[in-house]
């Protein structure tokens, strides 16, 4: 199977390699999501944002039609484009030791490959080998519930998100909706917004915070709060793959 066309952009991976990680994972550490800037040019957006519609997909979901919410998204079949496959793999390379760490404090067995070729290929090992990366389109009224991107066994335990298009301009609503469930608290809520370009990494399912026996599981669910006006695009970067 090919994963992608393999043709690199180093001004994209120049630009992730020189994020402030250390920022990065401070954050993730005592929020469980982080905002990263703007790595994806206008130009880059506008591209992602015309694939919509006229690029490969293996699978449109409205999310009316399941009670997710209201907006459509599609998922990238394989193989992926150039910017969706090096986003992938090079954010993948920054936060395979974090996923690592987390693991271990939460009492996971699971360690995860160094690269992502060898994690997609333990996933396609075990029957999830369907692509996750998405493009994700919200109108008028639209939204997403709370949710959680689980697609089987294998899960990789951080996931991120691009805004494609500007708040103010081209929408509005629509903002980021991070709930986490603290074990014996109240649920604590997280509210945010991109702009065109830049990018949120945040927990999948769980995270690692410090508690009186050494660590605890804190839950997570996220989703996009209603669109007053316009249209809302956003590109979904999801390391595992689903069966």
């Amino acid at each position: 199977m090919v994963l992608s066309k393999e043709i690199e952009n180093s001004d994209l991976i120049n630009k992730i390699e020189n994020i402030d990680w250390q920022l990065i994972y401070q954050n993730l550490h005592v929020l469980g999501y982080a905002k990263i800037p703007a790595v994806l040019t206008p130009q880059e957006c506008k591209t992602m944002l015309g694939l919509y519609d006229v690029g490969q997909f293996r699978s449109t979901i409205s999310m009316a039609q399941y009670s997710f919410g209201s907006g459509v998204y599609k998922y990238f079949s394989y193989p992926l484009p150039n910017l969706v496959s090096q986003l992938r793999h090079t954010l993948y390379s920054k936060l395979v030791n974090l996923a690592n760490d987390w693991n271990v404090k939460m009492g996971i067995p699971k360690k995860y490959p160094d690269t992502l070729r060898q994690y997609t290929d333990e996933c396609h090992g075990a029957g999830q080998n369907r692509p996750t990366p998405l493009i994700l389109r919200y109108g008028t009224d639209d939204y997403n519930c709370l949710h959680q991107d689980l697609y089987g066994e294998m899960q990789f335990p951080l996931q991120s998100i691009f805004a494609l298009n500007q708040k103010g301009d081209c929408f509005e609503g629509g903002e980021i909706v991070l709930v986490e469930q603290r074990p014996r608290k109240q649920s604590r809520a997280s509210v945010i917004t991109l702009n065109a370009g830049e990018g949120l990494i945040f927990a999948v399912s769980a995270r690692p915070v410090v508690s009186a026996r050494g660590y605890s599981k804190v839950i997570l669910r996220h989703g996009v709060s209603q669109i007053h006006s316009g249209q809302r695009y956003s590109l979904g970067v999801i390391f595992h793959d689903a069966k």
